[in-house]
C-alpha cells in the first residue's frame, strides 16, 4: 500500500483542516464538502484524514462491521454473539464516479436464489464503509441513481438491495467527505444538504507559500516514506488529539444562550428545514471539545455558523454560495447571552490549544519538521475581488457595442426534448433505454445480470424442467434462463443555445427578456441533468462563449455579461453550432444534442445573409440534430423569418410567450393541435 501524505504537512487551507477534524472527532457533524478549483489539494487533504481517526472494533470475520457491544440484530452474516472483537483501521472507502450500481450497494446471486432459495450476497461500498468513511472524489458528477442510493442510505443509516422479491438489509452509517469543482456542474439540493459541512478552498496567491507547497510536494514525490517519518511526531500528537476530544464530547453542555444564537442565526438567514440547527449545534459542540472545553461559546456558534450554513442558503443554482459575516455579527450580538463564563487566558501557541483555527497540532504555515527559518514579510494590503473576465468580444464588435443588459426574472418553461428514443446519460429530459425506469421488455443479459425480469427468466426455464430432471418444487434454472430487462426512463441531451447578440436585439426591455428566457431554459437544464454550452453571434463572427459543460452556473455567469450590438451574422453562429455539436458527438456519441437557436431570425452582412443561413441550417438538418427556434421578433409588424428559419433546420419555432409553462397562447396551441389530432383520428377512422 503507497504511503499517505501526511495530513500535518498540508500547508495552509486553515478551514478544511478544522472541518475535516471536527468530523473526526464528531462523526455526527455529518462529513464534509470540499469545494475548490482544480489543483488545490481537495483530495490529499481528505486521503490523508484517514490515518488520523481511531482505531475501530469489529466483530472478527463480520463483512459489515458489526460492533462487538452492540452487534446488529440483522447483519448478513449474524447473528453474532457478544465478545472482545478486533481492532482495525478505520477505513477510508473510495466511491468512483462511473461506479455501478451492485458496486455501491452490493449484488445478490440471482441464480442460486431462485434455484436454491439462498441469499448469497457480495457486499458493495456501502457495507465496507460502515463506521468509516466514505469518500466522493467529483460527487458532482456522480449519476442520478447512486446519488438516490446515498440520500437513502444517509437517511436511514441502513443500505437496502431488492431484487425481484429477495432482499438484504446491512447498517451503513458513514463519514460522506466530497470534493468537487463548481466549474464542472453543482450538486443537487438534496445531496448537498445531506453534508454537514462545506468549505472553499482555492490557491494561494501568496509567493511564499507557493514555494513551501512545491518544496514539500517534491520531497515527498522523491521519497513518500522518508517525508512521512519526518511528520510522524505531528501525525502522533494530532491523533492523540482526536482521541481527547473524542472523550470530551459528551461532557460538553451546550448552554440556552448558545442554542438561541444558533436558532437566531438559522431564521436570520432563511434556511430551509431544522437540519442546519442541528448541525451547527453538533458542530459548535465538537468546536468546544477541539478547544479542550467543556462549554459552548459565542465564538464556536460564530465557526460552527460559517462551516454548516453557506450551502444552505441556495435559492436556485445560480446563486453562489456565502455568508454575509456582518450580519452573522449583528444576529450573533443581538440574541448573546449573559450567561457566559468568563473567558479563559489565551492558550500558549505550543500547548495543547495552539495553532490555527484551534488546530493545536497542525502545524501553522510554514513550519514543520523540514521547513526554512521564518523571514520576515512584509505586510501584504488587502486586494479586492477581482471578477472573472468576460469572454473575449467578438470579432468587429468594437462599433455600436453596447453594456450588458441585466436578464429579466427567471421563469418555468416548457418541456423541450429530443424526439425518438436515446440511450445516453441518466437525466430527465428525453426518452432512453437506461437501466432505471419502467419495464418494456426483455432480453438476454450482456455482461453481469443487473436487473432481472422474472417472469420472462421462468418462461424460459419452464419448457426444461422434465430434461433437467426436476423432482421437487424448486424450478431448476440455469444461467442461460436469464432474462435482463430492458427499461425506459429519461436522458440528459447537450443542450447548446445559439443566441443573437447583435444590434436588432440591443433595445433593452428586449435583450432582458431575452436574457430572462436563456436563463430560465439554463435553469430547466439543471433540473433535468443536462450538458449546456453557449453560443453568441454578433458583429461579424461568432464566439464559442462556453465550451459544453456540465456547470449550468457558468453558463448563466456569461449570458450575464453579454454585450450586444453590431450586425447579425446568423450564418456564422450556426457554422459554429455545427462544428460544436460535431466536436461532442466524436467525444460522447449517445448524449443526444439540442439545438436552441434564440433569434428574430434577422440576418446581414455580406452578399444574400439570409440564404447563407438557411444554407447553414440546413447542415444541421441534415445530421438529425433535434432543433428549436426561439422567436423573439416583437411589435405589430413582424416578418416571420424566425419560423423560415425553424423550417430550414426541420425544427419547430415557439415565441417568448409560448415558452412559459404558463403560457395561455401555448395553451390554445397545444388544444389546437390536440383537436386536429383527434380529428385526423376519427377521419381514419
Amino acid at each position: 500500500m503507497s504511503t499517505p501524505y501526511p495530513f500535518t504537512a498540508v500547508v495552509g487551507m486553515d478551514d478544511l483542516r478544522l472541518a475535516l477534524l471536527l468530523n473526526a472527532v464528531s462523526p455526527a457533524v455529518g462529513g464534509v464538502l470540499v469545494r475548490g478549483e482544480k489543483g488545490t489539494a481537495k483530495s490529499t487533504a481528505v486521503r490523508a484524514l484517514a490515518a488520523l481517526m481511531p482505531d475501530v472494533d469489529v466483530v472478527a470475520g463480520c463483512r459489515f462491521a458489526c460492533a462487538p457491544g452492540a452487534p446488529d440484530p440483522a447483519c448478513p452474516d449474524g447473528p453474532h454473539e457478544a465478545g472482545p472483537g478486533v481492532a482495525r483501521p478505520t477505513r477510508m472507502v473510495e466511491l468512483p464516479v462511473g461506479a455501478s450500481e451492485d458496486r455501491l450497494v452490493g449484488a445478490l446471486d440471482i441464480e442460486r436464489a431462485l434455484a436454491e432459495g439462498v441469499k448469497a450476497f457480495e457486499p458493495g461500498l456501502l457495507a465496507d464503509a460502515h463506521r468509516g468513511v466514505l469518500y466522493v472524489d467529483e460527487v458532482n458528477l456522480l449519476h442520478d441513481h447512486l446519488v438516490d442510493l446515498l440520500l437513502d442510505a444517509a437517511a436511514m443509516g441502513a443500505s437496502y438491495v431488492e431484487r425481484e422479491g429477495v432482499s438484504v438489509r446491512h447498517a451503513a452509517r458513514f463519514l460522506l467527505v466530497g470534493t468537487m469543482n463548481p466549474e464542472e456542474g453543482e450538486l443537487r439540493p438534496q445531496l448537498l444538504d445531506r453534508f454537514g459541512l462545506t468549505v472553499e478552498v482555492a490557491a494561494s496567491r501568496e509567493p511564499e507559500q507557493r514555494v513551501e507547497v512545491v518544496r514539500r510536494r517534491l520531497a515527498y514525490d522523491d521519497d513518500p516514506g522518508a517525508f512521512a517519518a519526518r511528520w510522524a511526531d505531528e501525525e502522533a500528537t494530532l491523533r492523540e488529539r482526536i482521541v481527547a476530544a473524542r472523550a470530551l464530547l459528551p461532557q460538553v453542555e451546550l448552554g440556552d444562550a448558545a442554542l438561541r444564537q444558533i436558532a437566531a442565526t438559522c431564521a436570520a438567514f432563511e434556511v430551509d428545514g431544522m437540519r442546519a440547527d442541528i448541525v451547527m449545534a453538533r458542530t459548535a459542540t465538537a468546536l468546544a471539545a477541539w478547544a479542550g472545553r467543556t462549554d459552548v461559546r459565542e465564538e464556536d456558534v460564530r465557526q460552527a455558523a460559517l462551516l454548516a450554513l453557506p450551502h444552505r442558503r441556495r435559492r436556485n443554482p445560480f446563486d453562489a454560495p456565502g455568508l454575509d459575516e456582518d450580519k452573522l455579527d449583528e444576529t450573533l450580538e443581538q440574541f448573546g447571552g449573559d450567561d457566559e463564563p468568563d473567558p479563559e487566558p489565551e492558550p500558549d501557541p505550543d500547548g495543547p490549544d495552539g495553532g490555527p483555527s484551534g488546530g493545536g497540532a497542525v502545524p501553522p504555515q510554514g513550519q514543520g519538521p523540514d521547513a526554512p527559518p521564518p523571514a520576515e514579510q512584509p505586510e501584504q494590503p488587502e486586494q479586492a475581488e477581482q471578477p472573472e473576465p468576460s469572454a473575449a468580444p467578438s470579432p468587429g464588435a468594437g462599433a455600436g457595442e453596447q453594456a450588458a443588459v441585466r436578464a429579466a426574472e427567471p421563469f418555468r418553461t416548457k418541456m423541450l426534448s429530443v424526439p425518438g428514443l436515446g440511450e445516453g446519460a441518466a437525466g430527465r429530459r428525453s426518452r432512453a433505454r437506461t437501466e432505471h425506469g419502467r419495464t418494456t421488455g426483455s432480453r438476454r443479459p450482456q455482461g453481469a445480470l443487473t436487473k432481472l425480469h422474472l417472469a420472462a427468466t421462468v418462461q424460459a426455464a419452464a419448457p426444461h424442467q422434465r430434461a433437467r430432471g426436476r423432482s421437487g418444487p424448486g424450478l431448476v434454472v440455469r444461467r442461460d434462463d436469464l432474462r435482463q430487462a430492458t427499461r425506459e426512463g429519461r436522458e440528459g441531451n447537450l443542450v447548446l443555445f445559439v443566441v443573437d447578440a447583435s444590434g436588432s436585439m440591443a433595445a433593452r426591455q428586449r435583450m432582458g427578456a431575452v436574457k430572462g428566457a436563456v436563463l430560465s431554459l439554463l435553469l430547466d437544464a439543471y433540473q433535468r441533468r443536462d450538458k449546456v454550452g453557449l453560443v453568441t453571434f454578433r458583429g461579424s463572427g461568432a464566439d464559442l462563449a462556453l465550451p459544453p459543460t456540465s456547470s449550468v452556473d457558468a453558463a448563466a455567469a456569461r449570458l450575464e455579461r453579454l454585450p450586444t450590438g453590431g450586425r447579425t451574422p446568423l450564418a456564422a453562429g450556426l457554422l459554429k453550432a455545427h462544428d460544436v455539436l460535431r466536436v461532442e458527438r466524436l467525444r460522447d456519441p449517445a448524449r443526444r444534442p439540442l439545438l436552441v437557436v434564440v433569434t428574430d431570425g434577422r440576418a446581414t452582412g455580406g452578399p444574400d445573409p439570409v440564404a447563407l443561413a438557411g444554407r447553414a441550417a440546413r447542415l444541421h438538418a441534415a445530421d438529425d440534430t433535434a432543433s428549436v427556434v426561439v422567436d423573439c421578433e416583437t411589435g405589430p409588424v413582424r416578418l416571420g423569418l424566425a419560423g423560415r428559419l425553424a423550417v430550414d433546420l426541420s425544427g419547430t419555432v415557439i415565441t417568448l410567450d409560448e415558452l412559459r409553462a404558463d403560457s395561455i397562447a401555448g395553451l390554445v396551441r397545444d388544444i389546437r393541435n390536440t383537436g386536429n389530432t383527434g380529428s385526423d383520428s376519427r377521419r381514419a377512422a
